[in-house]
């Protein structure tokens, strides 16, 4: 038989070759590329608009057959005698490429990969979906891989194919539901995006869920990550980060939204390289030990301040490269500043280009809007029953802790996770399999995700804005609890925020808004938060809470926040709150630096900064904060005088800390508090000292016990206390 005789017996009819481009095709290699025919082969290639197409040598570039035109326009055949590893020489219009065939190469996933995948359990993800850097039989390119079980094809469109999905179908592994490809020579930087035809023919063009870079908005497609991990240098930081963020260790975060943050500061683009010249030292300067990241991984819609995520893995681009990020974390460490980041496990945006009926089909979310739509925000919820889109979840989180070395993550709207009834009237949810409200599968996927973190990121720690009263949030998931690190306290910072808005004549009636929050403050590991949250969508900010006159303002916000440091609970504090920002926060604005040239509001940041230092070294303000037996009140019923005083109480050996609030504008000379111990009691902070703008009142620096006893102490003290104002004495003896 000729040549071609041989090609002509192997040529697609045409019913092959329109299946071959139509939809109901999963298979391409069946078609596409090398299949063998006697001692040779048939070769088929899917070039549309190309002129050209001829199989040469892939030693030596000699031809070794020109490729005929098949039944369809980009279709392309010939038969080539002998089985001679080959490349394909293209001849477009006004340009000729040489490559190998992305159909020549075989199976690219392993079978454990897929096996783990569809098990929810492969949590290196990162590594083996989306688009690798690989290098296959010896040629360089990237692996396209992705999850689509519904869709009847996939194909990769890019750069690099001119954006033409017919270039570019991919193999399906069936029963996985997984697609791959391997396409030659695509090279770091490339945009790519998955052209689906969904199982009802309807064609439409994804995001990569596993890209680790993203387009800049309003782009929207994925791009081909530079090869490699950055070279960390924070060892020593890694080893010793679990004692660094234990229930006994001083946590103060400064919360940032970076591009408001770094918006007005010197330089042409408010990125990573900014934020390690800008924020690093000046959270350094300030004293906080954290800086918590509004959620940056990559999402489109800049007003959800990164809340409607839809890349998981992909650090923004708004800030520069991953490997930028990574570097932004790693000079934090080398100053001594943990890194968290906010995540968003609870829901997504609806964006056409994303996870949104991913293949066609409700892949991602549930299909019924009762259980799968949060209306609040207008975004889809995660389907937590579905192994593999809890592994998909679970590898997100480690992926950020692992391959930047993220120090610990914020989990949102963790509330909303745990009731299927969340923000529902009745009639409008479905019950779990009991009947009840609670989300089991949900409850079922923060316990194995807290599980595994605590299992492969020593030292990370997991928080969780949870709102409700949940029982167990941070207890370990082996007594019973959902294994969070540490909670927001929510109740705290609304009762108190309340408390502190109202004129101080009426405080007297809502002495309990303070008091309450002791009655659970040790149920759960708790972050007290002043966070964004509280200065947006018309609340004010916080300063422009605070009652009365211009002083009264801003001394009530300084005995406010010291209050706040000295009360059991992490801090955290959101940026603009530590200068006394008198505007509510806008994503669009920035931090009214300008208010430093005012002494009220530079005092205020004096304040903080203080604040900071004192809680990092007295251990009675940091340790045991979890525990009753690190606090003890010593007045908490004089409502008359809106006067209240604790003791915080550290590890043995660790001297007492004495705190007294005067809420009210009144001094009050003469005022005595009875001690546990006698000698003399130093006055080791004030907030209405003069440094920070208040009226300077005070005790001289130290007060001397009296054999008086008082409040169940054989002594007392006799002091006087600043118009609203926060004290603190720490015992000498």
């Amino acid at each position: 038989m000729t040549e071609l005789d041989q090609a002509s017996a192997w040529q697609l009819g045409q019913h092959q070759a329109e299946r071959l481009l139509g939809s109901d095709f999963f298979d391409p290699f069946a078609m596409l590329g090398p299949h063998d025919a006697g001692d040779g082969r048939v070769v088929r290639a899917m070039l549309p608009g190309a002129e050209a197409v001829e199989i040469i040598a892939q030693t030596d570039g000699r031809r070794l057959a020109s490729m005929e035109r098949g039944a369809v326009d980009g279709l392309f055949e010939a038969y080539v005698e002998k089985r001679t590893p080959y490349k394909l020489r293209i001849f477009w219009p006004g340009a000729a490429q040489e490559t190998e065939d992305p159909y020549a190469f075989g199976l690219l996933l392993g079978d454990m990969d897929i096996y783990l995948f569809n098990e929810g359990r492969h949590f290196a993800l990162a590594d083996a979906f989306g688009a690798q850097l690989a290098t296959v039989d010896g040629v360089p390119g990237v692996r396209f891989v992705v999850w689509a079980p519904n869709a009847r094809r996939v194909s990769v469109a890019g750069d690099f194919n001119t954006w033409d999905a017919r270039r570019h179908p991919m193999r399906a592994r069936y029963p996985s539901g997984i697609w791959e490809l391997f396409i030659p020579h695509v090279s770091p930087g490339a945009r790519y995006k998955f052209e689906i035809i969904g199982p009802l023919g309807e064609r439409f063009e994804k995001a990569d869920p596993v890209a680790r870079r993203a387009e800049r908005p309003p782009g929207t497609a994925s791009i081909v990550s530079e090869p490699g991990r950055y070279e960390f240098h924070d060892a020593e930081w890694m080893s010793q980060r679990g004692a660094r963020q234990g229930v006994d260790a001083p946590l103060s975060i400064y919360e940032v939204h970076l591009s408001s943050w770094l918006k007005g500061e010197p330089g042409d683009h408010a990125g990573w390289d900014l934020a390690i010249t800008r924020l690093i030292p000046y959270a350094v300067e300030m004293g906080f030990t954290h800086i918590e990241l509004l959620p940056i991984a990559e999402y489109p819609f800049g007003g959800s301040w990164g809340y409607q995520a839809l890349s998981l893995f992909a650090p923004t681009s708004r800030y520069g490269t991953p490997q930028d990020f990574a570097r932004f974390v790693d000079a934090a460490h080398a100053a001594g500043i943990g890194v968290l980041v906010d995540w968003v496990p609870a829901h997504f945006p609806t964006d056409a280009h994303g996870l949104a009926r991913f293949d066609g089909t409700a892949l991602y979310e549930h299909l019924d809007p009762r259980e799968g739509v949060h209306r609040d925000w207008n975004t889809f919820i995660y389907n937590f029953g579905r192994r593999e889109v809890q592994g998909f979840l679970i590898a997100s989180a480690l992926f950020w802790l692992d391959e930047f070395h993220v120090d610990g993550l914020r989990v949102d709207a963790v509330a909303s996770m745990l009731y299927r009834d969340y923000s529902r009237a009745a009639g409008e949810w479905i019950p779990n399999v009991h009947g009840g409200r609670e989300n089991i599968e949900a409850i079922n996927f923060l316990k194995h995700l807290n599980s595994v973190v605590r299992e492969r990121c020593p030292g990370a720690i997991m928080i969780a804005e949870e709102s409700t009263a949940w029982p167990g949030v941070t207890r370990p998931v082996e007594s019973g609890g959902l294994g969070f690190s540490y909670k927001w306290n929510m109740g705290w910072m609304h009762d108190t925020l309340r408390y502190m808005a109202r004129d101080p004549i009426h405080r007297s009636h809502h002495h309990d808004d303070i008091t309450f929050g002791l009655l659970y403050a040790f149920s759960e590991n708790f972050i007290l938060p002043l966070s964004h949250d509280e200065v947006v969508h018309g609340k004010g900010s916080l300063i422009g809470r605070m009652p009365g006159d211009a002083w009264q303002r801003f001394a009530n916000l300084r005995a406010y926040l010291s209050f706040m440091w000295a009360h059991p609970g992490k801090k955290l504090l959101f940026m603009g709150g530590e200068l006394a920002q008198e505007h509510e926060w806008s994503h669009d604005g920035e931090v009214e630096w300008f208010r430093l040239n005012d002494p009220p509001n530079a005092g205020a940041q004096r304040l903080v900064r203080d604040l900071n230092r004192l809680y990092a070294a007295e251990g009675a303000l940091h340790q045991r904060e979890t525990e009753p037996e690190g606090f003890r009140w010593v007045i908490g019923d004089d409502r008359a005088n809106s006067v209240f005083a604790f003791l915080r109480l550290g590890r043995p050996a660790t001297p007492p800390v004495l705190a007294i609030c005067n809420m009210s504008p009144v001094p009050r000379p003469n005022y005595r508090i009875g001690v546990p111990i006698s000698g003399v009691w130093r006055e080791i902070f004030n907030s209405d000292a003069a440094i920070y703008g208040g009226s300077n009142v005070g005790n001289s620096g130290e007060v001397l016990t009296r054999a008086e006893p008082v409040h169940g102490a054989p002594q007392s003290l006799e002091i006087i206390l600043p118009p609203l104002a926060t004290i603190l004495f720490r015992a000498e003896a």
